[in-house]
């Protein structure tokens, strides 16, 4: 069982993996927690997706303290990881996205596998549920862990959510939402600033968490470069090649099956500065509960 932690993006995000602040008082980061958390389910080999460049401090930060409890591997997104013809197109310097990413890990990805953000804690009842699914047979047949949006959202500002549609415990369909807001009784999305629309708190909606198939990595691979004739010409610098538009695509096409992997487990990241004391504080409040060891690796 392998977890993929997308952690490409993280330099970018926090201006270098030195500024990530420790979430409790024995340094751990909250990737540490996911990370237990997927150890725990059963999980026994993490493969992280780095830029090359940060390598030496991203083990310093993380990969080596978890390189001492289970298999460790790693996987470098760089931009001109293009298919044979490709060049990169002059001033790019955004990353290809996350389905992307899979693709920069194919040789370390052998088998059916989680994939998650690097800077999200999901709750131990996720990796339970991923580790679960990943037992049951299916070549097309992946799943996605959908939260009630409620229990992502936070009170600092507006956040990007995946929202899903499900019939009978299957997504039908993920439409991104790259603003959404906290309002009473709800949220509401807008997509120019102006005009919202609600959302009910119970809605469900990914966070990125898929349990995918070893066969989604040859899908990503056969459609990159689709995307890349489709995209780069209208928009060479910005344009990406996300997971969560790939498995629509796929659903779409009647290609792939998507199991919606519910769970009452509450979302914490730090998308805002704000956000960090109530992430330290509850995770400081589950060490006290017993849901985790105090130091936990320790």
């Amino acid at each position: 069982m392998q977890l993929v932690v997308l952690a490409a993006g993280m330099g970018s995000r926090y201006g270098g993996l030195k500024q990530i602040a420790p979430v409790d008082d024995f340094g751990n980061i909250l990737m540490d927690y996911s990370i237990f958390d997927a150890k725990r389910a059963g999980i026994n080999r993490v493969v992280f997706i780095i830029r090359r460049d940060l390598e030496k401090d991203f083990k310093e930060v993380i990969g080596n303290r978890v390189a001492q409890h289970m298999e460790v591997r790693y996987a470098y997104q760089e931009l001109d990881m293009l298919p044979e013809g490709y060049l990169l197109p002059e001033g790019r310097t955004k990353p290809w996205g996350t389905a992307h990413a899979i693709l920069c890990a194919k040789d370390q990805i052998d088998s059916d596998f989680a994939v998650i953000n690097a800077d999200d804690y999901y709750g131990p009842g996720a990796y339970k549920a991923a580790y679960d699914f990943l037992q049951t047979p299916g070549e097309t047949n992946h799943a996605n862990v959908a939260y009630i949006l409620g229990k992502t959202l936070t009170e600092n500002g507006h956040v990007a959510r995946g929202i899903c549609k499900v019939e009978n415990g299957k997504l039908t369909a993920i439409a991104e939402r790259t603003h959404i807001e906290k309002r009473p009784g709800g949220a509401a999305f807008t997509e120019d600033g102006e005009n919202f629309t609600f959302i009910p708190y119970e809605t469900l909606c990914s966070m990125n968490f898929f349990v995918l198939r070893h066969s989604l990595v040859k899908e990503a691979e056969g459609r990159f470069e689709s995307f890349l004739k489709a995209e780069v010409p209208t928009n060479p610098l910005k344009c990406e090649f996300f997971l969560p538009k790939l498995a629509n695509t796929l659903l779409q096409e009647g290609k792939a099956t998507i199991d919606a992997l519910s769970t009452d487990e509450q979302w914490y990241g730090v998308t805002y500065s704000d956000d960090m004391p109530v992430v330290k504080d509850a995770l400081a409040t589950m060490v006290k509960e017993g849901k985790y060891p105090e130091g936990l690796w320790k």
